[in-house]
Formats: C-alpha cells, structure tokens, sequence
C-alpha cells in the first residue's frame, strides 16, 4: 500500500524579523499550503518541529495555525496532521490543545511521555497513519526534541543523555517495526541537530554541553523514510531518504537563497528499494522579496539608488532591506537618516546598517581583512573574559561551561514550563 505525505518544519509562526512581523508571509505560506492539500490529497501533513517561534506564542500566531487546521480539515477531512514539537516550542503547551487538535485529524506529541513504571508510552510516540478507508498504510515514530531532563533518569537505559538517546531511538523503531506489516511504511520524524546538516545563523544552537549532533546511525535500515526539522536548509543528510525539508520562508538573510519547500513524498514498500520512494520538491513562492546590500559605503549608495522605487506596499508586504558597509572613514553622522531619506518611501523596511571596519595594507586602496561584528554569543562572550582574566580557554573548560549554560538553559524552559500550567 503506499502512503502518500507532506513533509514540512520550521514554521516559527509568530517570528518578529528585526522587530518586523512575518504574519503576511506565514499566511501566504498557508494559504499556498492549502492549496496543494487541496489538489494532492495527501494522508498525513507531517510538521517536523518549532511550530511557532517562541515558547509562549502570541494568541494570532496560535489562531493562525488552528484557522489553518480547521480548513486542511475542511478540504481533506481524511488528512492526518501530525506534529512535533520542537526546541522553540513548549512540548506541554502543544500537547494541551489535544481536544482541539483531535476534532481536526491532528496530533501533536510534544514530549516524551513515561509510564508509571518508567517504561515509554509507546502509543504516545508511535502513530498510526490511515488511508481514505482507515486502513494503516504506515507508522510514524514521533520523536519531539529531546531535552536531557525529560529522558534522563527513568531507567537503566538512560542515565545519560547520550544512552537515553540510543535507548530512545532503538525501542521505538523496534516497537514500530513489530506493529508493521510488509505492507506499511516505517517513517521516523525528528526534531534534531544530525551530523553533517548544514546550518544557517538563524538556528538556535542545540548543540550544546556534551550534548553532540546526532548520527543517523540511530536510524535502523528499515525505516522508510526520516521526516527531520530544526536545519532551515533543505537537504539530505547521509542518504537519500533521511532529509530535512527546511523552513517555509527565509528567518534570516543568510537564507536569502534557499529555495523553501515542502517534500511530497510516496512510499510504497512493496516496490524493490531504490524505486519505492518518489520525492517532489513542492517550491514555495516568496511572499515579500529581501534585498541584502553589501560593500563599501558608497556602493551600498549606489545599490540603493537603483532599488525598485515604483509603487506604495502596506506596511506588513514592504520589501525587507539589510545592509552591511565597510568605510575607510567614520561614516556620517546622519548616515542613518541618508540612507533612510535614499529608500523609496512607503515600499522598503530597513532591518538592519552594520558597519564591518577594515584593516588596511600598506597599500591603503586595499583592505587586508574584515571583521563581522555579529552580536556575541554566551560562548564567545566566556571565551573572551576568561582570556582576558590571563588564562587559556582548553576544550574542557569550554565543554564545562556549555554544560552550565545547557543546565541554566533547561531550568529556564522548566520554569516557563510550569508557569504555563
């Protein structure tokens, strides 16, 4: 039997871009979405993690994906949506809405939940997907991102994060692959950081501590298919069926090239292994266009004065405009000001004026190097101070503060958690 799905993640609904509301362009992207639900009639809409951007989302950016599983519902009432949470979201807060969620053929699994004693429930992580009929056509093992507080401790397989992991992966695959038939595919979705992705600087680090990006030697060779969110970037990792479908639209200007996507993937695992799986690369428009400027301040002038500078845009439609110089000179003053009187009005919103300053050779024309002055990180912020007190920062210095870092970070996330109960 083959099943027929959408894969998609990183949606980050509610994400503010320099202070700037992404709400059109999400309501594009969904708009579009439906659109290809409506005329592909998949079985399931697998969302692969970091749903919304923050963990306690704004009430529009919760309405705006509940509107939006209301009509996928509406137009495909088969259609299972099933969702996992990811480190921007709250696994507790998604799981809350389960009574909504089941009155539109969705599920979210957003932690990993243990029974009392301190087995996994299994039937909270392995899922069914169904046909037209509501015939199973394949298993979906739904893995949320893994935080070491919620799967360590429980039991002898996972005194640490790295064994809990392995412990993790290795009994849902086993418990999946007894539940299947020949007949039904095994798909695994996973919120995760895998070895070999490449990243964009709009991730937010997870790894962290002595916790290290996962291999896909997790993966058993039996599973079909591998549904990853958390790396923007769409790609495969490894091998052809272990992919991450990257985010819908681009969160950062190092994105700016990406082509966004959804994966329309069938599976059908009676075919022999190389023709049992068809990949489409479902390509999503881009709503509002970015322009990144970029070089010596007068041809960052030059740039700006040949900006479309046609036709009035809504505020929440303008075209995104960043900009990174370098200068010879301190700029001006009033640089702010110029740049802002040279943009068209009513059409651009400017994000962002960095000035990178240079070194010069003895040649003065040239510049020998440039330093990018992005806002410093935890890590960098350590390794500065501490070279500065006279000592030098060794791996295991390092690994000793990220470790406190990640535990500072999971007391936070625990605190909002509970709060939010």
């Amino acid at each position: 039997m083959t099943v027929h799905f959408f894969h998609t993640s990183d949606w980050h609904l509610g994400q503010l871009f320099h202070n700037y509301s992404r709400h059109f362009e999400h309501e594009k992207f969904l708009t579009w979405l439906l659109k290809q639900i409506l005329e592909k009639q998949p079985h399931a809409l697998l969302i692969a993690g970091d749903i919304f951007d923050i963990v306690n989302p704004s009430s529009a950016s919760q309405k705006q994906l509940y509107q939006f599983l209301a009509r996928a519902h509406e137009i495909a009432p088969h259609m299972q949506t099933l969702m996992i949470a990811g480190n921007h979201d709250s696994g507790y807060r998604i799981e809350q809405v389960d009574p909504l969620l089941e009155k539109y053929n969705a599920k979210a699994v957003g932690i990993i939940q243990w029974t009392e004693d301190k087995q996994l429930n299994l039937d909270h992580l392995i899922l069914p997907i169904y046909d037209k009929n509501r015939t199973i056509v394949a298993w979906c093992v739904a893995l949320p991102f893994l935080r070491p507080a919620e799967i360590t401790g429980f039991n002898e397989h996972t005194q640490d994060n790295e064994s809990a992991i392995c412990y993790l992966h290795k009994t849902l695959i086993e418990e999946a692959k007894r539940r299947k038939t020949h007949e039904q595919a095994l798909i695994v979705m996973s919120h995760a950081h895998m070895q070999g992705g490449q990243e964009s600087d709009s991730e937010r680090c997870i790894v962290i501590g002595n916790q290290d990006a996962l291999s896909t030697d997790l993966f058993h060779k039996d599973v079909d298919y591998v549904a990853l969110g958390h790396l923007h970037k769409p790609q495969k990792v490894g091998h052809t069926h272990i992919r991450y479908s990257g985010s819908p639209i681009p969160l950062s200007f190092s994105e700016l090239h990406y082509k966004h996507q959804v994966l329309d993937i069938h599976i059908d695992p009676n075919q022999v292994t190389q023709d049992q799986i068809t990949y489409e690369k479902l390509v999503i428009p881009r709503s509002i266009a970015l322009h990144a400027l970029k070089g010596e301040l007068k041809e960052v002038f030059h740039q700006l004065e040949n900006l479309p500078s046609e036709g009035s845009l809504p505020v929440d439609e303008r075209e995104f405009v960043d900009i990174e110089y370098y200068s010879y000179t301190p700029p001006p003053l009033n640089l702010r000001q110029q740049i802002e009187e040279l943009l068209p009005k009513q059409r651009y919103r400017l994000t962002r004026i960095m000035r990178k300053p240079v070194i010069k050779s003895e040649d003065e024309n040239q510049p020998i190097s440039k330093i990018d002055l992005e806002p410093p990180t935890p890590e960098s912020l350590f390794e500065q101070i501490w070279e500065n007190m006279g000592y030098d920062t060794d791996n295991q210095v390092k690994q000793d503060f990220l470790t406190l870092l990640h535990e500072a970070e999971e007391m936070q996330h625990k605190n909002t958690t509970s709060n939010e109960g």
